[in-house]
């Protein structure tokens, strides 16, 4: 370095002017690396990169690795090239180095998180992903690594072994546990889940504790981010899918089937035994002709054994409806016949007798399943009334005008509203 400052002809008598050159030669050569790294070799790797066809090099690209390497150069410079400045004093040559030497570190653990984040996003596009996601744990190398880098820059700085900062951190332990406490559980949290494989990328879960309830979209270390679906997202703490209840709609929606259970509510005043003009009018449904044949063979050798009008077994409406409703399931297109479908009397309640109908739809798919089931209700509710048969429901106001209109219309005596 003196003998390019005396080729230049600068005065040897004045010792400033000797190292303010040098100083200023140090930042054009640390300018001139920064140059030729981020602007000449980095803009023509992006070149390479955006006409190649790889997907890890774009993947490197938009996480910035080669970006945060490239700082490395001029740092580098300094570090090596404050050695060379004449008077300057020993000390400050020292923390020029130690702070260069720092910044080199945290370019280089940068460059490295960006790394994992490229790894995980090329990860990401794998079919496993969806079972096996890997985020929390990358994000937890992440910490781990600033944590190492944190402690190396602060030896590096107060010029100490970095061992020595670790065996202070002993001491720390109870305060590190409280510190990261959320982090551990996550961490812990996050294992059982991908053993036991619990939650993926796509399942629907239901966690109404926390008001979730759609499709995850996302798994880290501390979070897991799920879509509801009025398109909000709630974050649900890691630690707490391992440690509370939540459903997972995966294993329907694998199945192919989607569950009907819904029941209709009778009126029983309305369930009585059919007479000959309803049979001979329910002898027309073709879905009921088989089991009619059946169930009239069965009563009438019945009957034949029994004599007395008491003793006399008879079709009602309510066991003709369900055996419809049975028959109409296993002809229905849109319902899995590979699956248990049930059509069953619940116990009587005050809002009549609760006929269940239990089933799967063939179509999971949210807007199709409810179609379906609105198409098979639909036909239920307005078929009932075929069988004699009336469903409940509370009296509306359109209910109590009608009964107080009849009542006016009579004779006056006795007028009045009735339970039924």
């Amino acid at each position: 370095m003196e003998d390019l400052i005396a080729a230049l002809g600068l005065p040897e008598q004045k010792p400033w002017i000797v190292t303010s050159a040098s100083v200023l030669l140090l930042v054009l050569a640390a300018w001139l690396a920064d140059f030729i790294a981020r602007r000449l070799l980095l803009g023509r790797v992006h070149r390479l990169i955006e006409r190649s066809s790889n997907q890890w090099d774009d993947a490197l690209l938009r996480h910035g690795v080669l970006r945060w390497a490239a700082h490395i150069a001029p740092a580098a410079v300094i570090q090596f090239g404050v050695l060379w400045l004449p008077g300057l004093p020993p000390e400050l040559v020292q923390l020029l180095r130690n702070l260069a030497l720092a910044l080199t570190i945290g370019m280089l653990v940068l460059a490295l998180s960006a790394l994992l984040s490229a790894g995980n996003d090329l990860y990401e596009r794998n079919e496993r992903a969806r079972a096996r996601p890997i985020r929390g744990y990358i994000q937890l190398l992440k910490i781990f690594l600033f944590v190492i880098a944190a402690i190396l820059i602060v030896a590096v700085l107060i010029e100490r072994s970095p061992l020595l900062l670790l065996s202070g951190l002993g001491a720390m332990t109870a305060v590190l546990l409280l510190v990261f406490k959320d982090t551990i559980l996550s961490f812990v949290a996050g294992i059982q889940i991908a053993s036991y494989d619990m939650v993926r990328v796509g399942d629907w879960i239901e966690m109404p504790a926390l008001g979730a309830d759609g499709d995850v979209i996302e798994m880290g270390l501390h979070t897991v981010k799920v879509q509801n679906w009025d398109r909000t997202i709630t974050a649900i703490p890691t630690w707490r899918l391992a440690t509370e209840s939540f459903r997972n709609w995966r294993a329907m929606s694998d199945s192919g089937g989607r569950p009907i259970k819904r029941a209709l509510r009778i009126d029983a005043g309305s369930i009585h035994f059919l007479t000959g003009e309803e049979l001979d009018r329910l002898r027309q449904f073709d879905l009921l002709k088989p089991y009619l044949q059946r169930k009239q063979a069965e009563l009438a050798e019945w009957n034949a054994q029994h004599s007395g009008e008491t003793n006399q077994r008879r079709l009602t409406n309510i066991g003709t409806f369900r055996a419809y409703i049975a028959a109409y399931l296993r002809a229905h297109a849109g319902l899995r016949q590979d699956m248990t479908q049930i059509v069953r009397q619940l116990e009587p309640t005050p809002e009549g007798l609760p006929l269940e109908v239990y089933g799967f739809v063939a179509d999971t798919r949210w807007a199709e399943y409810e179609g379906v089931m609105a198409d098979l209700f639909d036909h239920l509710f307005a078929i009932a009334g075929t069988f004699g048969l009336r469903l409940f429901q509370q009296p509306s106001g359109h209910d109590l005008h009608e009964a107080l209109a009849h009542g006016k219309g009579g004779s006056g005596s006795g007028a009045g509203l009735t339970g039924g």
